[in-house]
């Protein structure tokens, strides 16, 4: 009985260094949005105290998802996320010109089209100014700021309710509420940063734009189409989605595998996810152009359906179209994981000179200006 104890016991104290292979390779449900790159958070374990039989524990499955622990912490990712995506808002904006040319040249907007990524950057910056990149962004970033919102807030709201017992199928439906209620709210947004950044000057005609500000971009679609004008490319971007969801999903196993070995190797896990983003980008990549070519009926583009969309993008632009700006979307996914990766380095300096100033009972942000004698004393 003693040696089965010691056996025991050293198996428990061990087991964290050999987890078996259902600890590495577990499934968690993991819905991507497009453009705001913010994972799906599901619902923490719930764990039951012992004064209620009513709450139960979450499915392995979902146990230790990420889920914001605070308010203030919350505030404080999203503020130093969305500084990142503004650093590379830039890269956004050449991919949705090359994305949608073949569409702004019939327009009559745009004289020929770009001759590749740092061709659109000059002609850009030629024509409109440095600042002119961060044109669409602006709209784009209020749509992130509520997706975020709306997003916390149910979750929020489905942790108080402690009558539910959250299983596996519940927790699925609250995240496809949680998703097609961000989508309804927030694709209006995503519909006019596209427009505002695709809407280039005219050479030639005093700089003239299409619409004078994202008030005269909602007049005009408005007045034009109706509130159904808002929602063009909806159902192709939830398609796309769910694509992107499913795909995260059946990957997430092997992206998991990956980053535990190379768990002591923070540059090279990074590398790894960065591979994995992309492949999933890449894949659904012909759809999101799809989506973004719908959003530009308008004038002379006109499309019927999504169907009808692929059709004429199929049989006069060729397959190849599909694809355009997936370069600059390549970059823009580098530009944010290197930007992202900054701003932790950064604020893990930060963290650790307040903890070490704390711990010597003084602000560790401060500094001290000593004068140097010239004389050397």
């Amino acid at each position: 009985m003693d040696n089965l104890t010691i056996r025991v016991s050293c198996r428990t104290e061990h087991e964290p260094l050999h987890p078996p292979i259902s600890q590495k390779i577990h499934w968690q449900l993991d819905l991507s949005f497009r453009h705001f790159n913010y994972t799906t958070p599901l619902i923490e374990s719930i764990r039951g105290n012992g004064a209620s039989s009513v709450v139960k524990p979450m499915p392995a499955a979902f146990v230790g998802a990420p889920m914001e622990s605070s308010k203030a912490s919350f505030i404080t990712k999203m503020v130093l996320l969305d500084a990142a995506k503004a650093a590379v808002a830039p890269f956004e904006r050449v991919k949705l010109l090359m994305q949608n040319q073949n569409d702004i040249i019939k327009s009559g907007r745009l004289p020929k089209p770009y001759n590749g990524i740092f061709h659109c950057f000059a002609t850009t910056i030629r024509h409109e100014g440095i600042f002119s990149l961060w044109r669409g962004y602006p709209v784009m970033a209020i749509g992130d700021v509520f997706s975020k919102v709306i997003r916390y807030n149910i979750f929020e709201y489905a942790k108080t309710r402690e009558d539910i017992r959250w299983t596996s199928m519940r927790v699925l439906e609250l995240n496809c509420v949680a998703f097609f209620a961000t989508q309804l709210l927030v694709h209006p947004f995503l519909y006019a940063g596209t427009r505002m950044a695709t809407d280039v000057k005219i050479t030639g005609n005093l700089g003239q734009r299409q619409f004078n500000g994202i008030t005269d971009f909602y007049r005009k679609t408005l007045k034009s189409f109706g509130i159904v004008g808002l929602y063009r490319g909806f159902n192709i971007t939830l398609v796309e989605l769910v694509m992107l969801g499913a795909l995260s999903t059946g990957l997430s196993p092997w992206k998991q595998y990956y980053s535990y070995i190379l768990q002591n190797d923070y540059l090279s896990r990074v590398m790894v996810e960065f591979g994995f983003d992309i492949c999933g980008k890449m894949a659904t990549y012909s759809m999101d152009t799809v989506s973004r070519r719908m959003m530009m009926t308008w004038g002379g583009v006109k499309y019927k359906s999504t169907l009808h969309a692929i059709a004429q993008i199929w049989k006069t632009e060729g397959v190849k179209t599909f694809y355009n700006g997936a370069g600059a979307e390549i970059l823009l996914c580098a530009a944010y994981t290197g930007t992202v990766m900054l701003v932790i380095y950064v604020a893990d300096v930060i963290r650790a000179a307040t903890e070490k100033g704390s711990d010597d009972g003084r602000s560790a942000l401060g500094f001290t200006a000593r004068w140097k004698d010239p004389r050397g004393k």
